[in-house]
């Protein structure tokens, strides 16, 4: 590893970064995490802090697990690559696909279609409904639908199922054939209804309605986050995600749940989808399944869509579809370590704890800050705060604002995440109770000092 001038001196000058204009990393060098311990992470300087992004929705499992690290090294001294498409597999493979099978068991998953990440497993999903409705005889079901602020991944099909235009826009046109209805968000909405179980009523009418508009048997699938994550932590009304599935059941729609964030204990159970007692007909997952030590995603099954693929005469079932690193030895064998783990820890259990411990904590500095006009969370830690200039307007804060108090926050002990006009935060599900109170009092210092 070169010395520290040498990353400060190159740091963003050959490297383009994610999520930012490449102008404004050079004006802005990003922060240099070099080493990370528990849900601690320590930047080039020394400077100590809970991670309270858990990397990025991901590292659920905090940076110290050896069990997972050791999982990975055994792997990459037996075999660490050979490929999983039709015709050879391996034993971290097979032993994975269990593991990830028994434990969305509940969810009525069946069959595990191991990727790259979360945007690999979301375009996954999206071509296995339009491969599965051709199996059926009814090929012109290719449309999707979606909510608006949800978020899909980057690929091209999962940017044109985004809810989100800062995914969009610069890249258009998208895939055709891709329409979105409001999102379940009460504090903003074009129906002015703060109810949530109103507002849920509403959105599902406009689904019926859009459904009728376009035709049902044009609609391949509808696909949702449980808890909208990206697009600022919008918690819908327990009654929302059942009446989605009621709707895409009553016209053949199959429905996908986006799991990538929520899935894996982050809402307090053990997926988004069983939070709110809803079966979807495939899910797509990755983030908490190795804790981001591994790249690895899935596209996840239900024994009812299994069952047409796998009982198919047509002669249509084949899927010509997949990626040089799905069901990776090493990436399979960091995922049954990490469920292991996962199960073991009982993660979800502190995560609902914290999370209603973060939560509250933010409430209560809402009542003292006018600054902040909304707070959402308290179903697992997924947790946001927005920011307002005028509490009775609800007139956005300006982004530099936030990304002010996104740096104060950092300096008085935790990383959090800006996406102006909000603050996000998704800590590792293992964190503390006392990790937990240093963001909330990093927040009380921070945005007293603005």
């Amino acid at each position: 590893m070169k010395d520290d001038n040498f990353l400060k001196e190159h740091n963003a000058k050959a490297l383009w970064h994610p999520m930012g204009a490449p102008g404004d990393s050079m004006a802005n060098p990003p922060t240099i995490i070099t080493k990370a311990e528990g849900s601690r992470i320590f930047d080039i300087d020394g400077h100590s802090v809970v991670d309270g992004v858990g990397g990025l929705w991901c590292a659920n499992l905090g940076y110290s697990n050896d069990v997972v690290k050791q999982a990975i090294s055994d792997q990459l001294a037996q075999l660490p690559y050979y490929s999983a498409f039709s015709g050879s597999t391996n034993p971290a493979a097979i032993e994975a696909s269990v593991a990830v099978q028994e434990f969305f068991a509940e969810d009525g998953i069946g069959r595990v279609f191991f990727t790259s990440g979360g945007s690999d497993s979301v375009d996954t999903c999206l071509r296995l409904t339009r491969n599965y409705h051709r199996i059926k005889g009814q090929p012109q079901r290719t449309k999707f639908l979606s909510l608006k602020k949800g978020y899909h991944g980057t690929h091209f099909g999962g940017a044109s199922v985004n809810g989100n235009n800062r995914f969009r826009i610069g890249y258009e046109p998208l895939l055709p054939g891709c329409f979105h209805i409001t999102a379940p968000y009460p504090y903003r909405n074009p129906y002015d209804e703060s109810d949530p179980a109103r507002l849920a009523q509403k959105i599902a009418a406009e689904l019926v309605d859009e459904i009728e508009f376009q035709g049902p048997d044009t609609i391949a699938a509808f696909i949702m986050e449980p808890i909208l994550g990206a697009g600022g932590v919008l918690v819908p009304d327990p009654s929302f995600m059942k009446l989605m599935r009621e709707i895409c059941t009553r016209y053949g729609i199959l429905m996908i749940a986006d799991e990538v964030i929520c899935g894996f204990g982050r809402t307090g159970d053990w997926s988004g989808s069983r939070h709110w007692g809803v079966k979807p007909d495939l899910m797509s997952v990755a983030k908490g399944i190795t804790s981001a030590y591994f790249p690895v995603g899935a596209a996840l099954v239900s024994e009812e869509v299994a069952e047409v693929f796998e009982q198919d005469k047509s002669g249509n079932a084949a899927i010509w579809h997949g990626y040089t690193y799905s069901a990776h030895p090493v990436g399979a064998a960091a995922v049954t370590a990490c469920l292991s783990e996962t199960l073991r820890l009982d993660t979800k259990t502190n995560a609902a704890a914290r999370g209603t411990q973060l939560y509250h904590g933010l409430m209560g500095l809402k009542e003292k800050y006018d600054i902040i006009g909304d707070v959402r969370g308290g179903h697992g830690l997924m947790t946001a705060i927005e920011f307002v200039s005028d509490r009775a307007t609800k007139t956005p804060l300006d982004a530099d604002t936030v990304k002010t108090i996104q740096k104060r926050v950092y300096e008085a002990g935790a990383m959090v995440r800006p996406a102006p006009p909000n603050i996000m935060m998704s800590p590792p599900l293992i964190i503390t109770e006392d990790e937990v109170q240093i963001m909330i009092d990093a927040f009380d210092t921070a945005i007293g000092s603005v």
